[in-house]
């Protein structure tokens, strides 16, 4: 079966002259080959495609795949994520992972509040920044965490993030706003813990992987998984496995939040602890990273015993079951 490969590669960007930050979402050479390696000794033959565009060209030239691996996170918009998937649904292409809807859905946080919490999963008061003159308007009560709308990989997120005062929330809307381009996301600050949750299949079929704490050393940046935090989680991040209640309360919310949003395949969720101790949903990666040493989805499948290809396996496993005729091909 020739399962075709999408991605961004992050060294692409980096010649073209882009910084670290921005290309933070993109991925690396090692990623996709293990990918690769591991769809190949599941069975499927993988070929590489590239980029949205590059798959604009193959589709357009008539070049076909039984389905894709899309691991695109695309360069522009909000709705960027979900550009590789609505091409394959034109063609009519089976592909892994979330859907059109829900991609772009995702990528805006503020939106996927509103989803999650009209769903009934709990997530923290909340309030857009849409422009400079809307931070006179936040209504809700210090400290505030605030942070770009549609980043990932804990860009726009610095140990300033965290608020306690007017002036301060002032300061720090901005920065973000003049920076990133793009509303913020205001929300009351959680103070307990933080997990990050990985879960595999799709709507009634969903199954938590497991659920890890994310604790912060001495040397990471206060408050927050930052993007600083996140590239030298060396010697700044702590992860263990969260078997107590704590993590299977968090473990809930994530599954609630995961088919609320009609998520497939495989991802994660962020929850965080109030400072009432009951968990609340922060965010949802849909195409949460796979690279085979620093990943936090390979990590939790590591602390449950799963090697990268058994990961990648349930991850195919999954998306098969939602296209029975591509499983009978297999």
């Amino acid at each position: 079966m020739r399962i075709g490969v999408t991605y961004d590669l992050r060294a692409d960007y980096l010649a073209m002259g882009m910084s670290e930050e921005e290309t933070a979402e993109f991925d690396s050479e090692i990623t996709i080959a293990a990918i690769c390696d591991a769809l190949r000794s599941l069975g499927f033959e993988p070929v590489r495609i590239g980029h949205v565009k590059r798959l604009a060209e193959k589709l357009v030239a008539g070049e076909r795949w039984d389905g894709v691996f899309n691991f695109c996170e695309g360069l522009k918009g909000l709705a960027r994520e979900a550009q590789a998937p609505a091409l394959l649904e034109a063609y009519d292409i089976p592909y892994v992972f979330s859907d059109a809807l829900t991609l772009a859905l995702t990528l805006d946080k503020a939106m996927t509040k509103r989803v999650v919490r009209d769903c009934g999963v709990p997530t923290a008061p909340f309030a857009v920044i849409e422009k400079f003159a809307d931070a006179d308007n936040i209504a809700l009560p210090f400290p505030l965490f605030l942070k770009p709308v549609a980043e990932g990989s804990g860009k726009g997120v610095y140990a300033k993030s965290k608020v306690d005062d007017a002036s301060a929330l002032h300061a720090i809307a901005a920065d973000l706003l003049e920076r990133f381009n793009q509303p913020v996301l205001v929300e009351a600050y959680l103070s307990g813990r933080e997990f990050t949750v990985g879960i595999t299949g799709t709507g009634e079929d969903a199954r938590v992987l497991g659920t890890m704490e994310v604790s912060f050393t001495a040397n990471a940046e206060a408050h927050g998984y930052s993007f600083e935090n996140k590239e030298h989680y060396e010697d700044r991040m702590e992860y263990r496995l969260a078997d107590d209640a704590a993590g299977e309360a968090a473990a809930d919310v994530a599954l609630a939040a995961w088919r609320a949003l009609r998520c497939r395949d495989g991802g994660r969720i962020d929850i965080r602890n109030g400072a009432d101790g009951k968990p609340y949903f922060i965010e949802v990666n849909p195409l949460a990273g796979l690279h085979p040493e620093r990943s936090d989805l390979v990590f939790i499948a590591k602390f449950k015993g799963l090697t990268y290809v058994d990961l990648i396996e349930r991850i195919m496993d999954a998306f098969l079951a939602r296209y029975p005729q591509l499983a009978v091909q297999r």
